[in-house]
């Protein structure tokens, strides 16, 4: 196994990672502030799974004898409107899916099994939140933006956006 190899690629998704927390937690904010509760609780959740990839990614890094580089891909994009927050949100996690199950491959090819198993562990979460956050778009699409307030006024979350008590 080629370790600089893994850690490169374990190290762009901690990049990755970062940058969906720091996303995820200022579109929690902002959906918090307009009263739309449900799907801020639905983001601050998944920025907190996000922060979970996090401490895995830097195990296996550490593990590997690297360094993790803990710089996030990009800077926090100032998108206040539910649904372009949705369709960004979508967006990223196509891209991890993508990028994710590309990491996977070329650790199955550097025999590195571990990484290329944490790869895939993270597809399948990332195609999880790529599907919650599509819902809510569709829904809007459907319903407008009275859905969000909906939710907010009705007292009980969907399921798809209920949060555990801290």
């Amino acid at each position: 196994m080629e370790r600089a190899n893994s850690i490169h690629l374990l190290n762009k998704a901690v990049a990755d990672e970062l940058q969906a927390v720091h996303q995820y937690m200022y579109f929690h904010f902002h959906l918090d502030d307009q009263g739309f509760q449900p799907l801020s609780q639905l983001f601050k959740r998944i920025a907190i799974q996000e922060m979970g990839h996090l401490e895995l990614l830097a195990e296996r890094i550490l593990f590997l004898k690297g360094d993790v580089s803990m710089v996030p891909a990009g800077p926090v994009e100032a998108i206040t409107n539910p649904e372009a927050i949705l369709v960004k949100a979508i967006a990223m996690e196509d891209d991890g899916v993508r990028t994710y199950n590309k990491a996977a491959l070329e650790c199955a090819a550097n025999a590195d099994a571990a990484s290329k198993q944490l790869f895939e562990r993270l597809v399948q979460d990332e195609e999880g939140h790529y599907d919650q956050f599509g819902k809510q778009h569709d829904n809007i699409k459907r319903f407008g933006l009275s859905y969000l307030a909906l939710q907010s006024f009705g007292g009980a979350a969907p399921e798809s956006v209920a949060v555990a008590a801290d």
